[in-house]
């Protein structure tokens, strides 16, 4: 099954850049989106909201979800997320349903950038030092010059010193060790990720098997 996801539009916003997991027609999971653009889909009608708690779900329209945000306001719990408009807040929902989209997803995890770094935990697979984004890169263990393919048991989380260390050379030549073998994951790494925090739980029920690949989409 693949989920795709929805880069948050700038400009940057913490709690709108947040995740919201896409159902299809069929409950079956779709999509993961920003709440900027869960919001869209929600005020032009395209979707409702499905609200989780003690284990049963409830379908709430915009209008309705407005509502039940007010009452909800006068007594917050921990790991909600809050909206202010101009008069009142409204509730971030984490689960929404498209109202007329019945694709079926297919069940493959998506080789890219994103789901490398995910897989090796943002770590450097040479020194081991976990890093921001911003300073690591991919590396080919064997190199691209020499063949090497960009594929999941080729590539892996580099830092930027061990990937000019190593430069055109494989791990033996340049006496370097990788600390895992690079294999294709049997779940999706980007969703392990998003299911370790708290206000992501109740996505559970509706990802059977976790076996989710999120790609980048602009479709909504």
């Amino acid at each position: 099954m693949m989920v795709e996801v929805d880069e948050p539009d700038a400009p940057y916003h913490p709690v709108l850049s947040s995740s919201v997991l896409v159902l299809n027609r069929s409950y079956r999971a779709v999509h993961i989106v920003s709440v900027r653009r869960a919001f869209i889909m929600l005020f032009r009608e395209c979707a409702e909201v499905i609200h989780t708690e003690d284990g049963s779900y409830t379908n709430y329209d915009f209008t309705t979800w407005c509502e039940i945000s007010e009452f909800q306001a006068q007594e917050k719990r921990p790991h909600d997320d809050w909206v202010k408009a101009v008069q009142f807040e409204i509730l971030v929902p984490r689960i929404i349903r498209l109202i007329d989209y019945d694709r079926i997803p297919e069940r493959e995890v998506r080789y890219n950038r994103r789901q490398i770094f995910a897989r090796d935990g943002n770590k450097c697979q040479y020194c081991g030092k976990r890093l921001p984004v911003q300073q690591l890169s991919l590396d080919h263990v064997m190199p691209r010059s020499r063949g090497g393919e960009s594929s999941w048991e080729n590539v892996v989380c580099s830092c930027l010193t061990c990937n000019t260390r190593k430069g055109g050379r494989t791990p033996q030549e340049a006496h370097m060790n990788l600390m895992t073998t690079p294999r294709e994951p049997a779940t999706n790494p980007l969703l392990n990720q998003k299911l370790s925090n708290p206000k992501y739980a109740c996505w559970t029920p509706f990802l059977p098997g976790s076996s989710i690949a999120i790609e980048v989409s602009a479709r909504f």
